[in-house]
């Protein structure tokens, strides 16, 4: 079977906007949550969020790009620059036809239809909107803007199963790399859905954190306080490539994708099964696609956004595929990031990937009163990280409409 490695990684997020600052920002437990600067809150129930620090897009892109991309856009561009200098990769040395983008966003371009239809709505009732309307909202732009840049002729789409996204993207491109059908694929996910829509509809649906005052402290996964999620942007970006491809151009290695679960709990519109049947599956599934039984998972970043119900359900799972585990090292590393609903599992997986090659588990910040039924039965790192020898990661991502997907990442051994 062909191996399927990560030669590059790149990271737009709330606490961090590269991989470095990421990765030591996730170690030291710093949260990104603070008040929402990009509309007035003063009429919602939730008036924070996890948003990204100190970005200019200007800094990225001239004036006539601007025109044609929606923030979600902008983000994936910005991460995937980072990821391919990571890589080291010169595509126009390579066989374009082989490389691939396949990226995932949950609501792509909200921002944009947010803006277009406010701005209609108040004028007298004549179009006017931009040209650029309808690619700038289409969920699979920017993995055709991602291709269109680098000249990219691969395998090229957008899967999207709502929380769930970027992982079924990374599985998407481990297969496709799997089965010989491309060398090298730009995989991963972005979100930008920081607006009056996205909050107002997700507070609506009584998902959100009502924490006003104190957004740091609000995304405070397991814990029997907790009482929602804190949305968060951003985007992840994973360049995955074949192990001989990689190793004939000399590629830094990062780590190694083993197993890829997919499945379905097929119970509720939004919410998780409450005895995580199809969690179980989509575990078990990656576990045997990795050859692996559940004594060798050493480290799981959970989906547990902090809702009342969604981290419940999760813990059952778990509880029902590794037992009792004292050994099996646990975090929720939304505690720190909040969600970044489809970009989740591209920035969670990354990492993964970073805890397994340095050999530190990144804590969950906030909780201190785990649920009694399953305090003792994991090991939960609370406040601070801690080292671990470790050689298998798992990430965990569930969306509304029941979507699961599951990731198993290795710790690269030559």
């Amino acid at each position: 079977m062909r191996r399927v490695v990560i030669t590059g990684i790149g990271a737009l997020t709330p606490i961090g906007n590269n991989l470095e600052t990421y990765w030591t920002n996730l170690k030291n437990g710093i949260s990104g949550a603070a008040a929402i600067t990009k509309f007035d809150t003063s009429k919602f129930k939730t008036t924070f969020a996890c948003e990204l620090k100190n970005f200019d897009p200007k800094d990225h892109f001239d004036v006539k790009e601007l025109r044609k991309y929606d923030p979600f856009s902008q983000y994936a561009l910005v991460a995937v620059d980072e990821a391919v200098k990571h890589s080291g990769v010169d595509f126009d040395r390579l066989n374009k036809d082989r490389i691939g983008v396949i990226w995932g966003s949950g609501n792509g371009g909200i921002q944009t239809f947010q803006d277009q239809m406010m701005e209609y709505c108040s004028g007298d009732g004549t179009p006017r909107f931009t040209p650029f309307f309808i690619p700038r909202i289409l969920v699979d732009i920017a993995s055709g803007i991602i291709s269109i840049k680098y000249g990219l002729r691969g395998v090229n789409f957008c899967p999207v199963s709502a929380c769930a996204t970027s992982n079924t993207a990374i599985i998407e491109a481990f297969n496709y790399i799997k089965w010989d059908k491309a060398d090298l694929i730009i995989t991963g996910g972005s979100e930008a859905a920081i607006n009056e829509a996205a909050i107002g509809g997700f507070s609506s649906a009584k998902a959100l954190s009502t924490r006003n005052d104190s957004p740091e402290t609000a995304s405070r996964p397991f814990d029997v306080s907790r009482d929602g999620f804190v949305m968060g942007e951003g985007a992840g970006a994973l360049i995955l490539e074949e192990y001989e491809h990689a190793k004939m151009r000399g590629a830094n290695i990062y780590g190694e994708i083993v197993g890829g679960g997919m499945a379905a709990d097929a119970f509720h519109l939004t919410g998780t099964h409450p005895d995580g049947d199809g969690a179980v599956l989509g575990m078990n599934e990656a576990m045997r696609e990795a050859g692996i039984t559940t004594d060798a998972i050493d480290h799981i970043n959970m989906h547990a956004t902090s809702t009342p119900l969604g981290d419940n359900s999760e813990l059952i799972a778990a509880k029902r595929v590794f037992g009792e585990r004292k050994d099996l090292a646990v975090s929720a590393t939304k505690s720190m990031t909040g969600h970044l609903l489809g970009a989740a599992g591209a920035i969670e997986g990354i990492a993964c990937v970073m805890a397994l090659r340095d050999g530190i588990v990144p804590p969950t910040i906030n909780t201190t009163s785990i649920e009694p039924e399953f305090a003792e039965m994991f090991n939960f790192p609370l406040g601070r990280s801690v080292r671990k020898d470790m050689t298998y990661a798992m990430s965990n991502t569930f969306g509304f409409g029941g979507h699961i997907a599951s990731v198993i990442f290795k710790r690269f051994d030559s």
